[in-house]
C-alpha cells in the first residue's frame, strides 16, 4: 500500500509547492510511482508540472464535491513516466463553502484517495496556505505530514497552531497521523540568520528535523515557468541534488519503519 503525506503550514510563502513537485518528481526519478494531488485552489503544482488550470475539465474539486472517482480525473505527465497529477482548479476555493453541510465533510478527499493507495508507492498532497476544511481534509486522507519551514525570522510563528491542528486531527479524525518530518527551506549558507534558525528548529524538535536542508536555489526558482520540476530544469543544480537527498531519507526511512512492523509482527 503506497504512503500518502501531505505537505502543509498554513503559513504562506515556505517553499511548501515547491517542495511537493519537486519531491514527487524526485521519488519518480528513483521509479516510485508517485501520484502529486494539487489540493490548492491557486493550482501551482498542476501548472508546475505543465498542465494549464484553465483547461482542466475535472480536477480533485469534482472529486470532492460531486463524487467522481478520482481515477477518472489523474492525468499522466510528460514529464517523468512514473509520476501523475490530480490536479486542482480555481473552482476549489467554493469547495468549503459547498461541502459545509455534507455529512463527513472533513473525509471527503480520504474517500477519493485512499482507494488508489494500492496504485501509487507514494501519493504527495500540496496543500493551500491555510487550515481550513480542505487542509483538514488532506491531513484526515495522509498517512503523515511534511512541514515546511523557512530558514527565516518567523520561521517558527504558526508552527505551534499548526501542530496543534495535527493533534486535533490525530485524536478525532486520523489517529495513524504521523509527522512525516520538518522539512528546513530557504536556506542561506551565508546568513548567520539561517543558521540560527536551523539550530533553534533542531533544538525544539530534534529527531523531527529531516537531515536535508533545501537551500535557496535560482534554479527552483526559474523551473514553474517551464512547467517542469527542478530535476528537468537542471540535474546537477543544489536545489535538484538536495530534493533527490529528500526523496532518499524518506524512502530509507518508512524501508526501516516498515522493516520494524514487519518484525513486530512476527515477534507477536
Amino acid at each position: 500500500m503506497g504512503k500518502i503525506i501531505a505537505v502543509a503550514n498554513q503559513k504562506g510563502g515556505v517553499g511548501k509547492t515547491t517542495s511537493a513537485i519537486n519531491l514527487a518528481a524526485s521519488l519518480a526519478a528513483l521509479e516510485y510511482r508517485t501520484l502529486l494531488v494539487d489540493a490548492d485552489p491557486q493550482a501551482n503544482a498542476t501548472s508546475g508540472v505543465g498542465f494549464d488550470p484553465k483547461d482542466i475539465e475535472n480536477s480533485i474539486y469534482e472529486c470532492m464535491v460531486d463524487g467522481i472517482n478520482a481515477q477518472d480525473i489523474i492525468l499522466q505527465t510528460q514529464v517523468l513516466p512514473h509520476l501523475d497529477l490530480m490536479p486542482s482548479h480555481i473552482d476549489l476555493v467554493g469547495a468549503e463553502v459547498e461541502m459545509i453541510n455534507l455529512p463527513n465533510r472533513e473525509e471527503k478527499m480520504k474517500d477519493a484517495l485512499r482507494p488508489l493507495a494500492d496504485l501509487y508507492d507514494f501519493i504527495i498532497i500540496d496543500c493551500s496556505p491555510s487550515l481550513g476544511l480542505i487542509t483538514v481534509n488532506a491531513l484526515t486522507a495522509a498517512h503523515s505530514v511534511i512541514v515546511p519551514v523557512q530558514c527565516e525570522y518567523f520561521a517558527l510563528e504558526g508552527l505551534g497552531k499548526l501542530l496543534n491542528t495535527i493533534k486535533i486531527i490525530q485524536s478525532r479524525l486520523n489517529e495513524e497521523l504521523e509527522i512525516e518530518g520538518i522539512l528546513l527551506t530557504m536556506y542561506d549558507v551565508r546568513l548567520r540568520l539561517s543558521n540560527q534558525v536551523v539550530e533553534e528548529v533542531k533544538l525544539h524538535f530534534q529527531q523531527l528535523v529531516f537531515d536535508t536542508i533545501i537551500p535557496r536555489n535560482v534554479k527552483l526558482s526559474e523551473s514553474p515557468s517551464f512547467g517542469i520540476p527542478v530535476i528537468l530544469h537542471d540535474a546537477e543544480s543544489k536545489g535538484s541534488i538536495s530534493y533527490l537527498n529528500l526523496a532518499r531519507e524518506i524512502v530509507e526511512k518508512n524501508i526501516v519503519a516498515g522493516t520494524s512492523e514487519a518484525a513486530e509482527g512476527e515477534a507477536a
